[in-house]
């Protein structure tokens, strides 16, 4: 089932089993679950072919993965980037459909997106480009049957110039697409969503684990890495309830500031970002002695002292190197904003840890990063209704559905880790997320009859 050229979907089914093993040897009929739910109950995958300014016809590889439907439509974001292959793609919408599980929402799992690259590209490109890949995907998605949303390179401009070419081809005004704009369908709390709902689960995990080290201590110190939506709002949320947020990164180095960023300072990379630039330049472009540039690091070396790290950029940006030096800095939440963002060999440290008794606790992307498809959630909900929201209405429900997601792991994490729990030693987030999300996946299959 696994081709040697998917690496990242194999590191994703991986950790599944491991986590499964437990749950699998008590409850043996599962077994034939976990060899169907692996595969994919649908690839789409496609040529794109637009013009640039120069008037070259261009040529890109489109996809989307449905991957299962079992609990609602396929739900889960489109990527723009040159990085962008199957195996990305099935590692996410495999982790989407688990992810999506947590949320207690009624939707599947998918995923899709380009090898294309917004960087560099005008907004007259960007948009041929998404006009002439909605051409293609459009037979394949709805409000019903399948609902993109935005993820890396895909945003509010690109979910803008995706919808209305849809809308085009259908002649219809539904919502086929989250993330949208706010005058018409989108939801309040949809950018901040994944960033906010990270803090809201780390929350409910620094309460049980350790409230010396709370969000409202100046003296908390919390890593972030990335700069993008993601990292943005978790690190506007972290200045906000009082702690001190010491790094950001992006594909080209990181930023550390040994007194710690503000909220001006985020809301200026944000700007920043929206124009295509990097760290780098910003630093140089601030004045005075509160920031240093490392380029070519991850900032998970960088700080002699770190609470909480949480990984916002992308897939595996933390090795085992860099969570041994987390540990050895004192590190007691680590949570991932990005999909994935633990290398096996440093989610193997981190648990090594956990286990040990050294109030390390780790919390997968699949949980503590499902805010986002969360408001994507309450946003298809709220176009079924043809109605809208408040801020804090949406707000309210998303940390309602954060709260949830960390009582669902906590609890399976506690029954089906297959550990004895003594003393000082914390259930698996890992094992819980894992086991959660499949079993409410295998009991919907089954009662649908895909498996018996």
């Amino acid at each position: 089932m696994v081709q040697p050229s998917e690496p990242e979907f194999e590191q994703a089914l991986n950790e599944l089993t491991l986590s499964l093993g437990p749950f699998l040897a008590a409850n043996p009929h599962y077994q034939k679950a976990f060899e169907i739910i692996q595969i994919p109950e649908r690839i789409v995958q496609f040529r794109v072919v637009w013009e640039d300014d120069k008037g070259v016809a261009q040529v890109n590889r489109g996809f989307r993965v449905q991957y299962n439907s079992a609990l609602g439509p396929y739900k889960g974001g489109l990527r723009l980037h040159p990085s962008v292959n199957l195996s990305i793609l099935k590692f996410l919408g495999f982790e989407q459909t688990f992810k999506n599980a947590l949320t207690g929402l009624s939707m599947g799992g998918g995923k899709g997106g380009s090898d294309f690259d917004p960087k560099g590209k005008s907004d007259n490109e960007i948009r041929r480009f998404c006009v002439a890949f909605m051409t293609e995907l459009f037979r394949h998605i709805g409000q019903d049957t399948d609902v993109p949303a935005g993820d890396i390179g895909t945003g509010a401009r690109e979910i803008g110039f995706l919808f209305g070419a849809y809308k085009k081809l259908k002649n219809e005004f539904v919502g086929m697409l989250t993330g949208k704009g706010l005058n018409w369908g989108g939801s309040h709390i949809r950018p901040e969503a994944t960033g906010y709902g990270l803090i809201y689960f780390v929350e409910h995990m620094i309460a049980k684990s350790c409230p010396e080290f709370s969000l409202d201590k100046p003296s908390t110190i919390v890593a972030i890495s990335g700069s993008g939506n993601v990292s943005q709002f978790t690190a506007l949320k972290v200045i906000e309830l009082g702690a001190t947020v010491k790094s950001l990164s992006d594909s080209k180095g990181s930023v550390i500031a040994p007194d710690g960023f503000t909220k001006d300072d985020i809301l200026s990379i944000g700007q920043l970002k929206l124009k295509g630039g990097t760290l780098e330049s910003w630093v140089s472009e601030q004045s005075g002695q509160r920031f240093t540039y490392y380029p070519g690091k991850r900032p998970w070396t960088l700080l002699p002292v770190v609470h909480h790290a949480l990984p916002g950029a992308t897939q595996n940006e933390v090795s085992g190197e860099e969570a041994e030096a987390l540990v050895k800095a004192g590190v007691r939440v680590v949570a991932e904003g990005s999909n994935m963002g633990c290398t096996e060999e440093a989610i193997e440290v981190f648990e090594n840890a956990r286990k040990a008794g050294k109030g390390v606790w780790y919390a997968p992307g699949k949980a503590s990063n499902c805010g986002g498809v969360a408001v994507s959630g309450l946003e298809m909900a709220q176009n079924s209704q043809r109605l809208a929201w408040t801020n804090e209405e949406v707000d309210a429900r998303l940390k309602n559905i954060m709260k949830e997601a960390y009582e669902q792991c906590l609890s399976a994490g506690s029954k089906w880790s297959g550990e004895t729990l003594t003393g000082d030693v914390l259930p698996s987030l890992l094992a819980g997320a894992n086991v959660a999300g499949f079993i409410k996946v295998a009991d919907a299959m089954k009662e649908q009859g895909d498996w018996w």
